[in-house]
């Protein structure tokens, strides 16, 4: 969990120093609740795991596979309420959201990645 808090301040540095020294051109000015959202997300994902991995990870499969659904499911809501409330420039952010669905996934499955090989 401490590199996603990692990872995230890193990622809110950037986001930072882009909109300080105004290269957010690409950036849309609702960027910070989606990294808020998925540090949330991250640490959902995270207590899940740590729960399948419990007791000889008889049930890994299963709190990762509800993991994927949870994530999906609440993605889609997230973007829909944002949609539905009349956002200016959606396609700025729908693209912002899944070029951080993406970093966060592939920086997730590293993680699991990580201690699946340790042990």
């Amino acid at each position: 969990m401490l590199r996603t808090l990692l990872y995230t301040v890193l990622l809110g540095i950037v986001f930072f120093l882009a909109q300080r020294f105004h290269f957010d051109s690409f950036l849309h000015p609702y960027i910070w609740y989606i990294l808020v959202f998925f540090f949330g997300m991250s640490f959902l994902v995270h207590r899940l795991m740590e729960f399948g991995l419990r007791n000889n990870r008889e049930k890994f499969v299963t709190f990762y596979i509800s993991s994927i659904v949870a994530r999906i499911i609440l993605s889609l809501v997230f973007i829909g309420l944002f949609l539905y409330s009349g956002l200016t420039d959606s396609f700025l952010f729908v693209i912002n959201f899944f070029a951080l669905y993406l970093f966060y996934t592939c920086f997730e499955i590293y993680g699991l990645y990580r201690n699946l090989r340790r042990d």
